[in-house]
């Protein structure tokens, strides 16, 4: 029932901006030269961009008064998100001349056809070289050509309330050195507090979307010996031992009572509501979570708590045996890129500049819990006043991971929530939901594509 509700959901919201689509196309509706039309996504506790591109918006048109920047919030989920991007960029009228996108949509938008090369644009710009080699390699696609320039980048890791864990007998610091200790800790946290608190959560099931195929079960997989793709042999990989074990994690904490009832975890919402209700109120001990959480308790925030700092603290993920580097992480980050309709394509270029400018920059990492990528900002001391938490997230960027940005990954990521799902409702044991991505995976990209693990 859920699964159909939200499939409802997404139809009719698909629906609304198709007929948007065919009314401007029945217009002939012309775009003006001098209007900047930028789409970003406003949801739940991912306020920094709006905050941005309002700032923007007032200093480029202040300078400049005859344009227009127009501003198209879209207030709906990631995947909602970029499903209606989509049908925007399926018109020239209605398609933006800018689109905040997460970096790991970039190949499938350039492959649609959606975007325009920034190489020529970026190479010529003379703050181009304050950009680090991770930017660079997060927005340059498959056929090496630049697609957009980020905003900032993150680390995950895990969150926890040390007077929560400290009553259920945990020492804080905590430095959890195996998966073993998390569920320890948690197990503990069970113990003391019973149903009155949440001891861990790990985003699950195809309503979380990419919360649970990167922050739940690719922070787990990465802590294996195993990796959802091979990139020496550019294969998928499927069966292998670290997706069994990563599955079997999440059927613990689900068979033992460590994290949310599976209704709350289900909740398309659920990371809205654990970082302004849920950890603000003392409601949840752990979570698996992004160095973005501090937004939503800054000043200026949805549900702004002043006192996070003398409660949270941010630890590694550790390894599953305590492996490797001991600890693991994935990042992620969104970025900007312009539109393969831009109306005037040197134009959307200066105000796509404007809002990476260091200033602009700087306002989007403290507001945004960011790790800069541009080396001004990430030296600034404004900045390093501001995140303090800014020197544990930085120690993380040398063992982070990142999400195979291939066209067929988003089906992919559909396909391990959908095993995460399985296995939190009971519906298969981790071995059974293993086979059956397995095959899924063989489905999608073809079995010369896909390699068997460990």
């Amino acid at each position: 029932m859920r699964r159909t509700r939200r499939n409802t959901i997404r139809a009719a919201a698909a629906a609304s901006v198709l007929a948007l689509v065919a009314t401007s196309c029945s217009a002939g509706a012309d775009r003006d030269e001098n209007t900047v039309r930028i789409v970003y996504q406003k949801f739940g506790t991912f306020i920094a961009m709006d905050s941005l591109m309002r700032q923007v918006k007032e200093g480029f048109e202040e300078a400049n008064p005859d344009v227009t920047v127009e501003l198209n919030a879209i207030e709906a989920q990631a995947e909602d998100y970029q499903t209606q991007v989509n049908l925007m960029n399926g018109s020239p009228s209605e398609a933006p001349d800018l689109m905040y996108q997460d970096t790991f949509t970039i190949n499938q938008d350039a492959d649609a056809g959606y975007l325009m090369p920034l190489d020529d644009h970026f190479a010529a710009w003379d703050e181009s070289d304050r950009f680090s080699e991770q930017e660079a390699e997060a927005v340059t696609s498959l056929d090496g050509q630049r697609y957009g320039v980020m905003l900032g980048t993150d680390v995950r890791g895990l969150w926890y309330n040390t007077e929560l864990l400290e009553e259920a007998g945990v020492e804080t610091p905590w430095t959890p050195a195996t998966w073993d200790e998390v569920l320890d800790a948690a197990r503990a946290v069970r113990s003391e507090h019973g149903d009155g608190v949440v001891p861990l959560n790990v985003y699950s099931g195809t309503p979380a979307g990419e919360m649970a195929s990167l922050q739940g079960f690719q922070m787990l997989l990465s802590g294996t010996e195993d990796t959802l793709f091979d990139d020496g042999s550019e294969q998928w990989v499927t069966s292998s031992t670290g997706f069994s074990d990563s599955l079997e994690f999440v059927r613990t904490i689900f068979d033992e009572d460590l994290t949310h009832d599976p209704q709350d975890a289900l909740d398309a919402n659920v990371g809205t509501v654990n970082n302004e209700e849920r950890f603000p109120s003392g409601e949840m001990a752990i979570s698996l979570e992004g160095s973005w959480a501090t937004q939503s308790w800054i000043e200026g925030a949805n549900q702004p708590w002043p006192e996070w700092e003398e409660v949270m603290e941010f630890t590694p993920m550790p390894t599953q045996n305590g492996q490797g580097a001991g600890a693991t992480s994935m990042s992620g980050g969104w970025a900007l890129s312009m539109g393969s309709n831009a109306t005037d394509p040197d134009l959307a270029w200066e105000v796509m500049t404007y809002a990476l400018s260091q200033e602009n920059a700087l306002k989007f990492a403290v507001e945004g819990g960011q790790i800069p990528v541009r080396s001004d900002v990430a030296e600034d001391p404004a900045f390093l006043e501001a995140a303090p938490k800014a020197e544990e997230f930085a120690a993380l960027v040398d063992i982070t991971g990142f999400r195979p940005a291939y066209s067929e990954y988003p089906r992919i990521s559909l396909a391990v929530q959908e095993a995460m799902e399985s296995v939190m409702l009971g519906q298969a044991t981790p071995e059974e939901a293993a086979e059956v991505y397995a095959q899924e995976v063989e489905g999608i990209v073809g079995p010369d594509n896909v390699t068997t693990g460990s």
